[in-house]
């Protein structure tokens, strides 16, 4: 028997080969394979031979290198064609620049008054004679001038928040003997109608965030005689 070292790495039975040669040797592997002869048999011939017979009859050869654009996606071997991008044109702004000054819309004459817009905003804000001109403005003008309508009720909450604290500081001042603290109020409030009505002549937004409310209340429940 032979010896085996650690360098025989063959896994198999040294025998089988001896005991393959015996099986097959009983179902008689020895002997040749039969030679098969014969004509060959006709299978699955269709009704219609003549394309097959017929090479030409085929539809010709598609090429893929340049296929159409609308044509499938041929193979994931084949990259295919796409149009050209369309050249790059800059969008242009619809934006157009306003006009160095707004005279289209401040020198308008205002529905149910026939005043300008700019004279109706300013003079709602006017010393004294604004609260009137306000309240006018609030029951003529109909609310699709909604800038005026805008300003009127402003206005008229500002003169109703002056007159109510000019009340508070001649009181305090017949009290307390002095009128220096009415005085600086009536030229506070005046010297900021007056601030009002410059801003408003130039077309300059004017928002009053402290009577935002009241303006707002008394533009919703004054309502216009002219709903046009």
């Amino acid at each position: 028997m032979e010896k085996k070292t650690k360098y025989d790495t063959n896994p198999l039975d040294p025998d089988v080969e001896r005991k393959a040669e015996e099986v097959w040797g009983e179902l008689g592997g020895s002997t040749p394979t039969q030679q098969v002869g014969g004509a060959t048999r006709e299978v699955g011939n269709s009704q219609n031979e003549n394309a097959r017979q017929n090479v030409y009859s085929e539809a010709p050869t598609r090429r893929y290198d340049n296929p159409p654009l609308e044509a499938p996606y041929p193979s994931v071997f084949v990259p295919p064609t796409y149009a050209p991008p369309a050249q790059y044109q800059p969008r242009q702004s619809v934006y157009q620049a306003p006009a160095s000054t707004n005279a289209p819309t401040l020198h308008r004459g205002v529905t149910g008054i026939g005043v300008s817009e700019k004279w109706a905003t300013m003079l709602a804000y006017a010393p004294y004679i604004g609260i009137v001109v306000s309240l006018l403005e609030l029951f003529l003008v109909p609310r699709k001038e909604v800038r005026v309508r805008f300003h009127a009720s402003q206005a008229l909450a500002l003169h109703i928040v002056f007159l109510v604290g000019k009340v508070l500081f001649d009181a305090i001042s017949l009290i307390s003997g002095s009128s220096l603290g009415s005085t600086f109020f009536k030229i506070a409030t005046f010297v900021f109608l007056i601030i009002s009505m410059i801003r408003l002549s130039r077309g300059e937004a004017h928002r009053v965030e402290p009577v935002a409310e009241p303006a707002k209340w008394l533009n919703e429940h004054i309502e216009p005689r002219n709903q046009r």
